[in-house]
């Protein structure tokens, strides 16, 4: 299968953002259908977006890219894994899924239902409300908090930090892959493999030593707190790395990070796609 991509307008500011390299659909936790993609992007002013929905691929799309009203979509996945350096999630793009990433979703998904269920549940005893949400594939805690704050006066926010956040009391945990199980399906698969959000992580340095067994890391990043980025350009020049960048968005807002012209041109480079 082709991984070429076809031309796509852009811009030629430096240090324009032109590639949103971290977004979700509602094939999993996000807001946007993959027909919404193409839309906020305009509004955006980017030209290039992956969707990178957790751990499963989207299944409209069926090749490693695609253009879509002008917007072209990378195919990417993120992934979630157990590392020495906690739980960490893996970033593939350019997805062609194998027989052994397929299985691997399939059990992921099935336990993101029983997870998601448990959850509800959790939070609808503790609330004593009815959130109208059932577990099923796909599902995320932000689908959760978002019903919760259409339910309550709480905000995203609060449930997160009050109920669902990884030490909240209704939080169930997943069962996810290990390191080298997800970097290795996740490197037949896919073009380019890399850490996502390294400094979100309780342990940041830990998580940047992952990056020796992978292709890229998420340099730039919407981080809330204005964290010191130089721990991740060194693991770039480090590590010999590549620098993706994503707003994360689970929303309809694109571009709030990602990858300028000079930036997008290394990144297709590194991942065997012909320069844009």
């Amino acid at each position: 299968m082709s991984k070429r991509f076809h031309r796509a307008g852009r811009r030629s500011s430096v240090n324009t953002v032109v590639a949103d390299l971290h977004t979700h659909t509602t094939n999993s936790d996000g807001e946007m259908t993959l027909d919404d993609v193409p839309v906020a992007a305009a509004e955006a002013g980017v030209d290039v977006v992956a969707v990178t929905d957790h751990d499963r691929v989207h299944p409209d799309l069926d090749t490693p890219w695609e253009d879509r009203d002008g917007v072209r979509i990378v195919h990417g996945i993120e992934l979630r894994v157990e590392s020495p350096a906690g739980r960490v999630d893996l970033l593939g793009y350019g997805v062609e899924p194998t027989p052994a990433l397929e299985r691997e979703i399939e059990r992921l998904q099935t336990d993101r239902a029983r997870r998601g269920a448990r959850i509800i549940e959790n939070v609808e005893s503790r609330l004593d409300v009815d959130l109208d949400l059932e577990g099923r594939a796909g599902i995320g805690r932000p689908n959760i908090a978002r019903a919760v704050a259409d339910a309550t006066d709480m905000t995203v926010q609060e449930v997160f930090d009050e109920l669902i956040g990884n030490d909240g009391p209704c939080y169930v945990a997943r069962e996810v892959p290990d390191f080298e199980t997800g970097r290795e399906l996740l490197a037949e698969a896919c073009g380019l493999v890399g850490l996502a959000h390294p400094l979100r992580y309780d342990d940041p340095a830990a998580a940047l030593e992952l990056c020796a067994d992978l292709d890229a890391v998420e340099r730039f990043y919407p981080y809330g707190g204005d964290p010191d980025p130089a721990p991740v350009a060194e693991a770039v020049d480090r590590y010999d790395l590549v620098a993706t960048g994503g707003s994360d968005a689970h929303d309809h807002t694109l571009g709030r990070a990602g990858l300028d012209a000079d930036g997008l041109a290394r990144f297709c480079a590194a991942a065997g796609l012909p320069d844009p």
